[in-house]
């Protein structure tokens, strides 16, 4: 066996090569789960590419990697419930991360050691040009609409309950409120989607309507939930909170990994809005309970 290269000990090598263990693991997974038959070459092209990279670190790093299956697994859920493209540029951002650190072994080897790894770097480079032939997904086409849907209701429930949080202590009654707010809201949503996207002419006006108002009455049944199951008005109210920061997170997790865009930007002006308008909401209704000598007993 060709001795370690002094700029890799085997603990390195063994990192590179349980992550190029599991990226065959989903490519090859992937390629079984494909139908598309253009969609499943190229997976499978992949999936031979991190063959030849497991090999190269499982040598240096003196044993055989094993990935765990359970994240394999999970990788095959997203692709057949989130689609290909998020599924795909999320297990690409780890590719990217792994050019940076081959990148700068480079200084370290010579030989063979470092000509097979700059062809291991160039392989992972090439992936993403390969993976434009996979990267299109009808589900995104409604993306916006989801958004609209899941926004709106988060906004505004959250709002509405605030309010109320402020001029009753009934946590029945604040449910119902956002409850019935909540499907007027929804219908309303949908209609709007539906004249808006009939306009467009891009997709379907009724998918549009059906996506948008689906999105914001679970997003409703969600936020309402505990003010049904708790009696504890404050507790119900944070936990409704909890539940809109949640449900905020996994889906602008979700459209910056397929928008490319900064998690972290996107996700604090959501929750700055989101608190915002809770805090204005909550002082309204507070206010008017007071002026008009509301009683907020039970």
């Amino acid at each position: 066996m060709e001795s370690t290269p002094s700029s890799i000990d085997k603990r390195q090598a063994y990192r590179f090569c349980l992550d190029e263990a599991f990226s065959l693991e989903v490519y090859k997974s992937l390629s079984k789960l494909e139908k598309d038959e253009e969609r499943r070459r190229i997976l499978s092209k992949l999936a031979e590419d991190e063959e030849r990279h497991y090999e190269f670190w499982r040598k240096y790093a003196g044993k055989d990697c094993r990935p765990s299956y359970w994240k394999v697994w999970l990788f095959k859920l997203s692709y057949a419930l989130l689609g290909p493209l998020f599924t795909i540029k999320l297990l690409e951002r780890g590719e990217e991360s792994a050019i940076r650190e081959y990148s700068s072994l480079l200084g370290g080897l010579s030989g063979e050691a470092r000509s097979t790894l700059e062809a291991l770097i160039e392989d992972e480079e090439s992936h993403e040009k390969e993976l434009i032939g996979i990267l299109s997904d009808p589900r995104l086409k409604y993306l916006g609409f989801v958004a609209l849907g899941l926004a709106d209701a988060i906004v505004e429930i959250t709002g509405v309950n605030a309010g109320f949080l402020g001029a009753t202590e009934n946590t029945v009654i604040v449910g119902l409120a956002g409850l019935i707010v909540g499907f007027s809201a929804a219908l309303s949503m949908a209609g709007a989607s539906y004249l808006q996207s009939k306009h467009e002419k891009k997709v379907s006006p009724t998918r549009s309507a059906v996506v948008t108002g689906l999105a914001y009455i679970l997003s409703v049944l969600l936020l309402v939930a505990p003010f049904f199951t708790m009696r504890s008005l404050p507790f119900a109210f944070a936990t409704s909170v909890a539940a809109s920061v949640s449900l905020t997170g996994v889906f602008t997790y979700y459209s910056s990994i397929v928008e490319d865009k900064d998690f972290k930007r996107e996700f604090l002006e959501s929750l700055f809005l989101l608190l915002g308008i809770a805090l204005a909401s909550y002082l309204l209704g507070a206010a008017l309970s007071r002026h008009f000598g509301i009683s907020t007993g039970v």
